[in-house]
């Protein structure tokens, strides 16, 4: 899991940014007040939905889930590539998600800008701070490392872990609303990729206002396959 989601949200909502359903209406739609009932059935189906989809991923076996990392690294290779001079956030591996270390320090060595994502305060966008192999490492948040000296930097790729994912780019975090407020901050748009694994794939999220759909999803399949999410027009 990276550090900008946390693991599990025990008080519900409090993380997240108010949720509405501002795409069930008219693009048009401003000044009404969400549908207060509605947000919270939503916010109850994600956490259970949320809740199912780690359970299933902690119950492929260690070489499973070693095997698909691998996959997703391939895809990985070949979709970076593209972005010129890339500065690329990843994130530490939390229970069970692919873990992608090692494509880090490979990453390094090609010359690529890591960095990790570090939670500052509740409620607030993350900071990166550039990782190399072998930086000091401090625990923070839920017990995530995060790079103790690493430079303040401005991600250009954002790699970020799905819980689940639909094809219309959507992403289930950890309900933290981290994400989402990150990317909206930053003084730049980043290329974001989502990755995980197939299982996770759901019919939808149940998009809110706040939901902001990625560029790619990586998710381990058999073959190299990358979704590309088309932009709306």
């Amino acid at each position: 899991m990276s550090a900008s989601q946390p693991p599990d949200d025990k008080d519900g909502e409090q993380f997240s940014s108010p949720p509405c359903f501002m795409h069930e209406i008219d693009p048009a739609y401003s000044g009404f007040m969400p549908d207060r009932s509605r947000a919270r059935d939503v916010a109850r189906w994600r956490k259970a939905e949320r809740e199912r989809l780690i359970a299933t991923r902690l119950e492929l076996p260690v070489r499973e889930r070693q095997k698909i990392s691998h996959r997703i690294a391939d895809q990985l290779d070949a979709l970076i590539p593209d972005v010129p001079s890339p500065v690329i956030s990843l994130y530490w591996p939390f229970r069970g998600e692919p873990d992608l270390r090692h494509w880090m320090g490979h990453a390094c060595a090609t010359g690529w800008r890591m960095a990790l994502p570090v939670v500052i305060a509740k409620a607030k966008p993350l900071e990166f701070r550039e990782w190399v192999p072998n930086a000091a490492m401090e625990l923070g948040i839920w017990n995530i490392p995060f790079p103790a000296n690493g430079e303040i930097v401005h991600p250009t790729v954002v790699i970020a872990p799905l819980v689940g994912y639909h094809q219309a780019g959507y992403r289930l975090g950890y309900g933290g609303g981290y994400f989402d407020r990150t990317l909206a901050a930053l003084p730049s748009e980043p290329v974001v990729i989502g990755v995980g694994y197939h299982l996770g794939a759901i019919p939808t999220i149940y998009p809110q206002w706040h939901d902001i759909p990625m560029d790619w999803i990586v998710a381990g399949y058999d073959e190299p396959r990358s979704l590309k999410i088309p932009s709306p027009t």
